[in-house]
């Protein structure tokens, strides 16, 4: 063979080994890549997702609060005869406050009455919204839901609905309630991402993203038949609902791919997409990550991998050359001197860039961390709220036996200084000393309950104390006093005599215990002999708490749902059904489990787990101060 024939089969191979080295680093390192963009990618999506959930939860409280106002139920009773003016102008001040973008109340026969938007051209007042779902689930008496574009503004928005009842009407709701809340701001916020977002209904059809053009956009070409279907309901009006171009590549994982658009302005561009559904509003969330950080990492890891098969190649090279040109040595010594510092110099540039990546990578990640710790810190705080309202709101619901237990004693007291006054007249002091000695008493068993409400209101704190079980159910107890006597409920009280502890926060496990034995007073309200069971019992490490009573029981299609938040079987305007989730959450922060079981003899019983202390310390005291 030929030196030239030599030499050019000696390139093959060295160019043939060199794709060998680069094609499998550059394929580790796109998967590598890709993982942590994937990661990155679902963390965004659902901070998007829970950002989206609140901003439309904020709102859907109103309908219901604006369908309980005297003013609403009097001016829908009898239009005629009231100012439908002071109606517009209760609507749009409350659209201001909640900062929605429009608020008005339709009839039973959908329609228009009155609206916050009164004064403008595109007003709603008599429109007649029959066709639209939110109407048709209100006037059945149930909550709405409904999105799509304005029938007079053509913009996208939320709709939320509520029936309106008439006191003494029970032929069904006199009218449906309705608040619309704009979806752009929200949009404006996901454009700061180094991503695209996009909001994707049932029938594929983009409703809301962070790209305008690709909104109102179908992500794959609907049928003739897709459109009729959705020109019938109106939803999106006749909007052309153009097909996005989007185009999958790859498959990854079950919830992600790798897609590109064949048009519009992000047509030619490859993205990883993370899909997570958003199953309460009947929606999914996608964000597409374009994949230029993985481009890089490939790039990275060829020259790398380049670099080193050339340093190999290199060595394989001299040490052939020194083996062959052994008697040539000194007089390619520096030249080879000089190549081996070239290479290594390439090498520490490489790694050094290396290196630096990897700090950004770092610092990246510390911010993320932080981040994420804030939204924790948050996230607590709003529990804890959450928590201090849902006390406060039990409160309310205590109000009318705290005010009869108050009322007995200041008339007593009133009687007494009557009585006092009168045997002093008398110059009988010693009759008036006993009627100023009940006096005391009778002030000090009302101090004994205002102390009794102020400390059930307080806000708990973070530190695990030791907690006596039989003194929580007494303070329980006390705060139902007045109603245990007034609907004759026999207490049954089913624990050791020796005191039972547990490691807890005392200002939580007492609203939990109180909001059981409430729940259990409601559910008895109608059974001839209410019968409440109380109980206390230690297994090794556990104690076992019960509130049980004898009324309906829960039905078994409810137990799987009662700890869900707003799921309630109250009636309407009795509750918001967050009792019992608020319950169950400060239980598994203390460490314990909150269960519900429906009893085989009738009634229902709720179980609590929590680590049983057996060194307590000895609990500060919150007995009332005089």
């Amino acid at each position: 063979m030929s030196r030239r024939a030599l030499r050019l089969t000696l390139a093959l191979v060295i160019l043939l080994g060199l794709a060998l080295v680069i094609w499998p680093a550059t394929r580790i390192a796109r998967d590598q890549a890709l993982e942590r963009l994937q990661e990155e990618a679902d963390d965004e999506l659902r901070l998007s997702v829970a950002g989206l959930r609140g901003h439309l939860s904020r709102h859907e409280y109103l309908p219901q609060l604006l369908a309980s106002r005297e003013p609403v139920q009097r001016f829908l009773g009898a239009p005629e005869a009231h100012r439908a003016q002071a109606i517009n102008e209760l609507l749009d001040g409350f659209r201001a406050i909640a900062e929605v973008s429009d608020v008005y109340l339709l009839d039973r026969h959908a329609d228009t009455l009155a609206a916050s938007n009164w004064h403008r051209p595109d007003t709603f007042i008599g429109q007649n919204y029959t066709f639209r779902s939110y109407y048709q689930d209100a006037i059945a008496g149930r909550e709405g839901r409904f999105y799509g574009l304005g029938v007079q503004s053509r913009e996208r928005g939320y709709y939320f609905s509520a029936p309106v009842w008439l006191p003494g009407d029970e032929t069904g709701p006199a009218g449906v309630m309705v608040v619309k809340v704009l979806l752009d701001a929200q949009e404006s916020a996901w454009t700061e991402q180094q991503a695209e977002l996009l909001v994707v209904d049932g029938q594929g059809i983009v409703f809301m993203a962070s790209e305008p053009a690709l909104r109102l956009a179908a992500l794959h070409p609907l049928s003739a038949t897709e459109r009729r279907r959705l020109l019938a309901t109106r939803r999106y009006a006749d909007e052309p609902l153009p097909p996005s171009g989007l185009r999958r590549l790859e498959p990854r994982g079950e919830h992600g791919d790798l897609v590109t658009f064949d048009r519009g302005p992000l047509g030619g561009q490859a993205f990883l997409r993370q899909v997570s559904p958003v199953a309460e509003l009947g929606w999914e969330m996608h964000i597409l990550k374009p994949l230029t950080p993985v481009q890089a990492a490939q790039w990275q890891a060829a020259l790398l991998a380049g670099g080193l098969y050339g340093i190999l190649v290199l060595g394989a090279g001299v040490g052939w050359q020194r083996q062959r040109l052994r008697r040539q040595r000194e007089h390619f010594a520096e030249r080879e001197r000089q190549t081996l510092a070239r290479a290594r110099d390439e090498l520490e540039r490489n790694v050094a860039r290396r290196t630096h990546d990897l700090v950004e990578t770092n610092r990246r990640l510390s911010d993320e961390i932080e981040e994420r710790k804030r939204a924790e810190a948050t996230l607590r705080q709003t529990q804890n709220e959450l928590i201090q309202a849902a006390k406060l709101a039990m409160l309310g619901q205590l109000a009318a036996g705290i005010n009869h237990e108050l009322n007995q004693p200041l008339a007593a007291v009133r009687s007494y200084a009557e009585n006092a006054r009168a045997f002093l007249a008398r110059q009988q002091a010693e009759r008036a000393d006993a009627n100023l000695a009940e006096i005391v008493e009778l002030t000090g068993r009302m101090a004994e309950i205002s102390a009794q409400l102020k400390q059930f209101s307080r806000k708990s704190g973070e530190q695990l104390t030791s907690v006596s079980m039989s003194d929580c159910f007494g303070y329980a107890l006390r705060l139902y006093r007045a109603r245990l006597d007034q609907d004759g409920v026999t207490v049954e009280r089913r624990w050791p005599e020796a005191p039972v502890w547990v490691r807890a926060d005392l200002v939580r496990l007492e609203q939990v215990l109180v909001n059981l034995i409430g729940n259990a007073l409601q559910a008895m309200a109608q059974t001839p002999s209410p019968r409440l069971i109380l109980g206390i019992d230690t297994q090794d490490d556990e104690v076992r708490i019960e509130v049980a009573d004898n009324g309906p029981g829960i039905p078994a299609a409810n137990l799987s749902r009662i700890f869900e938040p707003f799921f309630t079987t109250k009636s309407l305007g009795t509750g918001l059904g967050l009792g019992l989730s608020i319950s169950s959450r400060i239980i598994a922060d203390l460490g314990g489990r909150l269960q519900a079981e429906t009893l085989p003899e009738g009634g229902a019983r709720f179980t609590i787990r929590l680590p049983r202390d057996r060194s307590p310390e000895p609990p500060e005291s919150h007995a009332p101060q005089e």
